[in-house]
């Protein structure tokens, strides 16, 4: 079973004074004097081909704090709301562009996520302001199109299917603002998984190559020049274990953003909860740990699979389900119709289960959401317009009322019907979350129990 470590993700949100020789451009592709060409080595060449289309980013954070928290629900809207602030920083990162034609740049989610104003900038000095195609926080990727751009170079894209631990691995990226900075390494290992603080990352590249913060989002490519990797996080308690998302994930996460403007959210059709250690013990768990079965919805890729109530997963593609955020995590990595192994605890024993996961689209949330949360939601003005609130149910509970406007879940924007949605399909097995709402002119913030 894969060990998942805690990283920290790169990302650098401070404003920086950056050295003079961290922004300068430089002109390319670089002209080899005859003695130059003579100590060519692999690596330089590889770095010549990909460099021009190595850019580096900018983004302006701009935050509006407005909201106080109290409960219940009914007395929070008769406190006045408190005056908001702005609050504003630059963070720095890379990127790599995938398409000259199109003025398409791949990059990390994390490095654009909340920018207000997104600057690029290539090796040639030639500066563009770019707008977000579309990103994905789950898998941490971003793609970018920068405006009034023509004739721009492009990476060549490699396979990551068929690498191999110790080839060697070049990075290139903005490490601290040093602009274009080249680091060389070898893949150390294939397949790991980590843990940061926004959920589960699977199916890393992991490689010694020097990245830093800055780096992210800035390619990994193999001897040839060609991409196989999209640099994202480090390991936070030693020097050089970095991670990379391999090329063929991102493509994939890619090609969804830019056919439909959204990547699709898999699911294997059941509701579960935390196990208590009474449970476990009824159950003779080993440990109090796993997601419990609740509820296995018919004809659906679990039920399918001959999952019932009662089970418990304690594994998914070989990491450990420790809870159900644990759980939501790791479904979150696959995709739709991707093959999934399931280690299930039933009548004392382990069993293991394979089945492909289902695609969790916006008519089966939208049911569940009413069911579960007992709410409906439209787009609105302002947010996700509400449209109906169940009695009894925990949006009624609250408090909640038609034409309020839901504004934020559990700290994510909210501006349409489908980013409610999105929303509930990554919280939607929790027994809590906080809600940012819109009555009037008043914002508030307020926790939803389940």
């Amino acid at each position: 079973m894969e060990q998942v470590m805690n990283v920290r993700i790169l990302f650098l949100a401070a404003f920086l004074l950056l050295p003079a020789t961290a922004c300068t451009g430089a002109s390319s592709p670089q002209v080899f004097t005859a003695r130059q060409q003579e100590r060519m080595t692999p690596v330089v060449q590889a770095v010549n081909n990909a460099a021009p289309a190595v850019v580096n980013i900018t983004s302006t954070l701009a935050e509006r704090r407005a909201a106080r928290e109290m409960m219940p629900f009914d007395f929070f809207f008769n406190v006045p709301g408190r005056p908001g602030r702005d609050f504003r920083s630059e963070s720095i990162g890379s990127g790599i562009i995938i398409d000259g034609r199109r003025s398409l740049v791949l990059t990390n989610a994390h490095v654009v996520n909340g920018a207000s104003a997104i600057s690029v900038r290539l090796l040639d000095g030639r500066t563009y302001d770019a707008d977000v195609v579309g990103a994905e926080p789950d898998f941490d990727i971003a793609v970018l199109r920068l405006r009034g751009a023509k004739d721009l170079p492009a990476v060549a894209m490699g396979d990551s299917a068929d690498l191999m631990p110790g080839e060697s691995v070049i990075a290139i990226g903005n490490p601290y603002g040093f602009s274009h900075t080249v680091t060389t390494g070898v893949i150390s290992a294939l397949g790991r998984t980590i843990e940061a603080e926004d959920g589960v990352f699977t199916d890393l590249i992991q490689t010694d190559a020097a990245i830093n913060p800055g780096n992210s989002g800035g390619p990994l490519l193999n001897i040839l020049g060609e991409l196989v990797g999209v640099n994202t996080a480090i390991y936070d308690r030693a020097q050089g274990i970095g991670f990379a998302i391999p090329i063929s994930k991102a493509r994939r996460v890619v090609d969804e953003i830019l056919d439909q403007g959204h990547v699709s959210t898999p699911w294997i059709a059941l509701i579960g909860q935390n196990v208590d250690p009474r449970t476990a013990r009824y159950l003779r768990l080993p440990r109090a740990e796993g997601l419990l079965v609740t509820e296995v919805f018919q004809d659906g890729p679990a039920d399918k699979a001959g999952l019932r109530p009662g089970d418990v997963i304690t594994e998914l593609s070989g990491n450990a389900v420790t809870d159900r955020d644990k759980f939501l995590s790791l479904m979150r990595n696959h995709q739709p119709h991707a093959p999934v192994t399931l280690k299930v605890w039933r009548d004392g024993r382990e069993k293991t289960f394979t089945l492909k996961t289902a695609d969790f689209d916006d008519a089966t949330a939208e049911k569940l959401a009413l069911r579960r949360w007992g709410m409906s939601v439209k787009d609105g003005r302002r947010g996700a317009e509400v449209t109906q609130v169940k009695e009894n149910s925990p949006a009624g509970h609250l408090g909640l009322q038609k034409g309020d406007a839901v504004t934020a879940v559990s700290g994510r924007v909210v501006t349409s019907r489908r980013d409610f949605l999105d929303a509930f399909r990554r919280d939607f097995l929790k027994g809590q979350i906080l809600l940012q709402v819109l009555r009037g002119n008043r914002l508030y913030q307020v926790r939803m129990g389940l």
